[in-house]
């Protein structure tokens, strides 16, 4: 006979089991979630497939604390091994360590690289977004080609806000999520500050030389982009 004094432990043991395989059981869903997915996926996303396929312990008061944790848990599964999670563009992804990616190159494709002027016009509107055509001209001092505009397109790299109030209208460009994926950036805020990329500048330039030497303006000058080294 069961003495009635004594506390039945059947139940909170129970419970307990119940919150080990369930928490087992997210940490394995959100690893493969994210896994299946070539984007970033956003925690709200995360959330809303763990409470549909029972991932979440039913005694949860906070949800969302309850997936930060598992995602903290997660990214602490994988931190030191050859791939890691980070949380990039919105989203949470899995990426190759830092430190290993170098010694990849030689068996993964090379990323197409951007010519000088198309990396120069990306990092004017990462800065100045939105801003239009005319306003990164001003900014850069040399004409800006359509095909500059075209590559960052169709790289996903920025994308049109619409389009400023003024005589013309003309299209505002701001980066997008892509650029962020890009360069492993959570948000707009990690960017590097403008202050800390400034480097010193000679008082006076050298006089361009003369004759066919002479240096070009404008995109349609040679980008002079240096190959990776190990290429």
């Amino acid at each position: 006979m069961n003495d009635p004094e004594q506390p039945d432990l059947i139940a909170p043991v129970a419970d307990m089991v119940e919150d080990i395989t369930v928490r087992d059981f997210s940490l394995r869903l959100v690893e493969a979630l994210i896994f299946a997915r070539a984007d970033p996926l956003s925690t709200r996303a995360i959330a809303e497939v763990l409470g549909a396929q029972g991932g979440i312990p039913h005694d949860t008061a906070d949800r969302d604390a309850y997936v930060a944790a598992t995602l903290a848990a997660l990214g602490a599964h994988y931190a030191g091994r050859g791939v890691e999670l980070v949380e990039v563009a919105g989203g949470w992804q899995f990426r190759t360590a830092p430190d290993l990616a170098p010694r990849l190159t030689r068996v993964m494709p090379r990323p197409r690289r951007l010519a000088r002027s198309t990396m120069e016009t990306l990092a004017i509107i990462a800065y100045h977004q939105p801003c239009t055509r005319a306003e990164i001209e001003d900014i850069r001092g040399v004409s800006l080609s359509q095909q500059v505009l075209d590559t960052l397109l169709e790289a996903e790299l920025i994308m049109p806000l619409g389009r400023k109030e003024v005589p013309g209208r003309p299209i505002l460009w701001g980066t997008s999520n892509g650029f962020l994926r890009h360069f492993g950036l959570k948000d707009l805020g990690d960017l590097p500050r403008r202050e800390e990329l400034l480097v010193d500048v000679p008082d006076a330039a050298p006089e361009p030389p003369a004759g066919p030497q002479a240096a070009q303006h404008g995109d349609d000058a040679p980008d002079e982009v240096p190959d990776t080294p190990g290429a």
